[in-house]
């Protein structure tokens, strides 16, 4: 179906698919053509199409990770650092090989914004790496502007003619055209502004409206740290002080952030640090710790959107 992929560099593919038969059609020869290899394997899509391919596999199936998109990457920011990154990380001396499929019917429109960002991003996260990416898309559900937004961000199309070069790819107008305003919030917004002296009232502030949202604790105390990074970080680096504001939405608690600083790094927050690193590790926590993230960055200020899914009261 494709050439192989050699002992080094790295190959980002983009596979559409219809029915099960065609996610087949692409996935199992991906696996086993890895396998055959000597690749590490990593499945990492939506429930039911991780129990399509996995059947498919049969016993060939014991040698490959899996991993649940909708869990482990419902944060699309999540998904390099805690998912590939992580997986290719465990084995640093060889090639391997990956199924990645972040955008599924059923995603909102912001979770998309994230997604679209994130499947650019892994152009530049990877390059160079002994890797192997596939990403498939749901042709049959998926609406025409993402498919043909898949395109700009992956440079090779597998189909059944092969694998070949996407005249349209150019990841970072993806990137760019994702990074507009965020829209402004419906209902009642809390204000705080904060600075050096005020920093302390972050945590109150989180904890008040976190609690009065129905976050159970632990997940109150996830956002209190993911808005503390962002908060510490614009008095440390972005001008001293910064606004924070959390509202309510149907499903979420909405924490957001707005400074004087510029995140011009496409990738900020989406790599693991180095083990011996200093610094660099706030925004890759807030991803962690959050069930989206959202960003608008320009050269007059940054604004980080934070979502803590909810119970309604």
């Amino acid at each position: 179906m494709r050439a192989p992929a050699g002992p080094a560099g790295f190959r980002h593919e983009l596979a559409f698919y219809t029915d099960a038969a065609s996610l087949l059609a692409v996935t199992v020869p991906f696996v086993e053509e890895g396998l055959a290899e000597g690749d590490p394997v990593l499945v990492a899509t939506p429930g039911p199409q991780l129990a399509l391919i996995r059947g498919a596999l049969g016993a060939t199936g014991d040698a490959v990770g899996w991993a649940d998109m909708t869990e482990a990457g419902r944060n699309p920011g999540r998904i390099i650092p805690w998912v590939l990154q992580a997986f290719a990380d465990r084995h640093p001396d060889r090639r391997v090989r990956i199924i990645g499929e972040p955008v599924w019917a059923g995603r909102t429109a912001e979770e998309y914004r994230a997604c679209a960002q994130h499947e650019a991003a892994i152009n530049w996260a990877f390059a160079g790496r002994a890797a192997s990416i596939l990403c498939p898309y749901d042709a049959g559900r998926l609406g025409p502007g993402v498919l043909a937004e898949a395109r700009c961000t992956h440079p090779l199309l597998v189909d059944g003619d092969g694998c070949r070069r996407i005249a349209g790819y150019a990841p970072a107008a993806v990137t760019e055209r994702h990074n507009r305003p965020l829209p402004t919030p419906a209902g009642q917004v809390a204000v705080l502004r904060y600075d050096l002296a005020t920093l302390p009232q972050v945590r109150r502030f989180v904890a008040d409206h976190g609690l009065a949202a129905g976050l159970a604790a632990d997940r109150v105390a996830d956002l209190q740290i993911a808005v503390t990074e962002l908060a510490t970080n614009s008095v440390a680096h972005a001008g001293g002080a910064g606004t924070l504001q959390a509202w309510r939405t149907d499903r979420h608690l909405v924490c957001e952030i707005h400074d004087d600083g510029r995140l011009a790094d496409p990738l900020a927050g989406r790599l693991t640090p180095a083990h011996d690193g200093i610094g660099g590790r706030g925004l890759v926590i807030v991803h962690a710790l959050c069930d989206l993230v959202l960003l608008h960055t320009t050269a007059a200020g940054t604004t980080v959107r934070l979502h803590m899914l909810r119970e309604a009261p």
